[in-house]
């Protein structure tokens, strides 16, 4: 029996933990009683230097399941060292990840699909959302355009994939032999070479709370991600 982890980052997200947790818990649950997963599959949870509750709301639900943990930064280090963070701890004792944010907007009933693949051979697993309905007119043209500057840079995408994926131990391990200090994960992903799988769903607005990527945070990670894989400019 294989392990999971279910590794999400958490910045400020008082206002959807106390729902996200249960639900991936629940469904988390519903995956191992049908013999997909072993027992002790687990939940990490990273708080991202939060200054509202979402440290004390992780505790509370530690003490109610062992299986649900979480790991706190001292500041606010951003969003892909939430990730790597997580990844890192996780893949000490686990078969698999799968990441996932906290505002659950990337359809968490597709697990099981994922695990499918997963024991069909696939070592990543990609969340592809099938449409942009719920992105502003804005975000979703600076998107695509974005994504389409990055193919004409030669950088190898996943169109209409962020950070909700699984990946096996060994794909973790040797993401996390890459030395990138301000890493752009999407990108790196494709170039580990292992045999791949895709999943489709509708992305969904944010249970609650606001998005913790305003502009100028979306200006920033794009510039990461064009100098982290590309010196064409």
């Amino acid at each position: 029996m294989q392990k999971l982890t279910i590794v999400i980052p958490a910045y400020n997200e008082q206002e959807v933990l106390k729902d996200t947790v249960p639900r991936l818990w629940s469904i988390e649950r519903e995956v191992v009683t049908q013999n997909f997963l072993s027992e002790d599959s687990d939940i990490l949870i990273v708080d991202d230097g939060s200054s509202d509750n979402t440290w004390s709301i992780i505790e509370s639900f530690h003490k109610q399941h062992s299986k649900i943990r979480g790991l706190r930064f001292s500041r606010n280090f951003g969003h892909q060292a939430a990730l790597i963070a997580g990844l890192t701890e996780a893949i000490k004792t686990t078969n698999m990840t799968i990441t996932i944010d906290a505002d659950l907007q990337d359809d968490p009933e597709k697990i099981m699909e994922m695990v499918q693949a997963y024991s069909a051979g696939a070592d990543i697993v990609y969340g592809v959302r099938t449409h942009r309905e719920t992105d502003s007119w804005f975000k979703r043209t600076t998107a695509q355009g974005y994504y389409k500057l990055l193919r004409l840079l030669g950088v190898q995408m996943v169109p209409n994939h962020a950070d909700f994926r699984l990946m096996s131990k060994r794909a973790v391990q040797t993401l996390l032999t890459y030395p990138e200090r301000n890493m752009f994960i999407r990108g790196l992903i494709p170039k580990l070479g292992f045999q791949t799988a895709k999943v489709y769903y509708k992305r969904t607005p944010r249970l609650a709370g606001e998005s913790k990527y305003p502009l100028k945070k979306m200006l920033a990670f794009a510039w990461d991600g064009i100098t982290s894989l590309t010196i064409a400019p």
